[in-house]
């Protein structure tokens, strides 16, 4: 697991207000969303999503299987197995994406999540961005590519602030 802690290194010397570097609140919330990733049971992409509102976590998810249901970590990669390539074919895959799961937890809870931000390991594919758009999220976060740049344009076209962090 890739993430973008960082551990002050004890080497004697006093700490100092300059001499400790603190993320930013997006390089916080990101690491967060990398370890909810973790959870994954995608067997091609392990993403990461959570919702933020006034510095405030409401809600996360990753991509997975339906509640109860055999996942691809049982079952294997329909994806796979179909030699389908990514960014193509969304509704031949067993798993939930992250941003879809974040969304349903939100409505399942009750968390308002109208003028949030979502933070996500990876671009939103254009089924994600759909739902972003109508639970009204107002900032998306995001770290990794994906091969399909149409939900990341109607992201914009929404008029919803999209952001990039670089990988470290």
């Amino acid at each position: 697991m890739a993430t973008n802690f960082k551990w002050k290194k004890d080497d004697g010397k006093k700490t100092t207000k300059e001499s400790l570097k603190r993320p930013s609140w997006d390089e916080y919330f990101m690491n967060i969303a990398k370890l909810v990733a973790t959870r994954s049971t995608c067997l091609r992409h392990d993403v990461g999503a959570i919702i933020v509102k006034e510095r405030r976590i409401l809600t996360s998810g990753y991509n997975g299987g339906p509640k109860n249901v055999k996942d691809c970590l049982e079952l294997g990669c329909l994806r796979d197995q179909n030699k389908i390539e990514s960014g193509t074919q969304h509704e031949i895959c067993r798993a939930i994406h992250a941003e879809q799961n974040a969304i349903i937890q939100a409505a399942v809870h009750g968390a308002n999540i109208s003028k949030g931000t979502l933070y996500c390991t990876h671009y939103p594919c254009v089924l994600c961005s759909k739902m972003i758009v109508n639970a009204n999220i107002e900032r998306v976060v995001c770290n990794e590519r994906y091969p399909d740049d149409e939900g990341i344009k109607l992201l914009k076209a929404s008029g919803i602030k999209v952001e990039i962090l670089e990988k470290d």
